[in-house]
């Protein structure tokens, strides 16, 4: 099985206040199991994290992680939620390694 990170996808743009935050992670974790999202089987969400907006789903398989990031456009629907959000979906691991760059090119 391929390390944590590199089966985890970053998700920005989740409405932020809307609902419970455990029925959030609930819809985020249907949604991305859902075959005509191009999912998978869904290790673990993790939501809210630090930044508002974000959350980090981890898939069981790394290869979800490929067809998760090659579908154009991810809505978020549910009928718990007024209208459907689009989503951004990035690696994980791309994030982290940003960052780290970030912090040891600019040293705040």
């Amino acid at each position: 099985q391929a390390a944590k990170s590199a089966r985890t996808v970053v998700i920005t743009g989740v409405p932020d206040g809307l609902l419970h935050n455990d029925v959030m992670t609930d819809i985020l974790m249907i949604h991305f199991q859902m075959s005509k999202n191009n999912g998978g089987d869904v290790e673990e969400v993790v939501y809210p994290t630090m930044k508002k907006g974000v959350a980090y789903v981890t898939f069981e398989d790394q290869e979800v992680v490929e067809s998760v990031l090659k579908k154009d456009e991810h809505r978020l629907e549910d009928k718990r939620l007024s209208r459907y959000y689009p989503l951004k979906v990035t690696r994980y691991c791309e994030n982290v390694s940003a960052f780290i760059i970030y912090r040891v090119v600019l040293p705040l």
